[in-house]
C-alpha cells in the first residue's frame, strides 16, 4: 500500500462531476483518505506548479487553475501512483483509453478534469503541499 496525490480540476468541479470522477477512483480499487475542496490562490498554485514557471503555458496554468475549486486528495492503494496515473488517462484526452477519467470527462488538452502525482517521491511532496499527516485517515 502506498498513497498518490490527486486534483480534481476547476472544469470539473464547474461541471459538478466529482461524485463520477470519485467514482471511477474507488472502482479502481484506491481508497479515499483525505479529501479537501478549496480555492488556490494565485500563489498557492505558482508555489505547486513552480516546476513549469519557465514554461509557455505557466500563466495560463495558473489562471486556470484559480478560476474555480478544486478538491485535494489523498489516495491509497497497491501501486497507487502507477495505478492513478493509468485511471487518469492520457493528458491529451483524445489520447486516451475508454473508460479512464480524461477520455469520459476531460474538455481538451488543458482542462483535463485531474491531476496525479508522477511519482512516490513527487505523490509525498504533493501530498505534504496541501495537507498535514493528521487529516489522512487510512482504514
Amino acid at each position: 500500500m502506498n498513497r498518490t496525490f490527486s486534483i480534481i480540476k476547476p472544469d470539473a468541479t464547474k461541471r459538478n462531476i466529482t461524485g463520477s470522477i470519485n467514482k471511477i477512483i474507488e472502482d479502481n480499487n484506491l481508497i479515499i483518505v483525505a479529501q479537501k475542496r478549496l480555492k488556490l490562490s494565485k500563489e498557492k498554485a505558482e508555489g505547486f506548479y513552480a516546476v513549469h514557471k519557465d514554461k509557455p503555458f505557466f500563466n495560463d496554468l495558473i489562471e486556470y487553475m484559480t478560476s474555480g475549486p478544486v478538491i485535494v486528495q489523498v489516495l491509497e492503494g497497491d501501486n497507487a501512483v502507477e495505478n492513478y496515473r493509468k485511471i487518469m488517462g492520457a493528458t491529451n484526452p483524445d489520447n486516451a483509453e475508454k473508460g479512464t477519467i480524461r477520455k469520459e470527462h476531460a474538455l481538451n488538452i488543458q482542462e483535463n478534469s485531474v491531476h496525479g502525482s508522477d511519482s512516490i517521491t513527487n505523490a509525498e511532496i504533493e501530498i505534504n503541499y496541501f495537507f498535514e499527516e493528521n487529516e489522512i485517515i487510512s482504514n
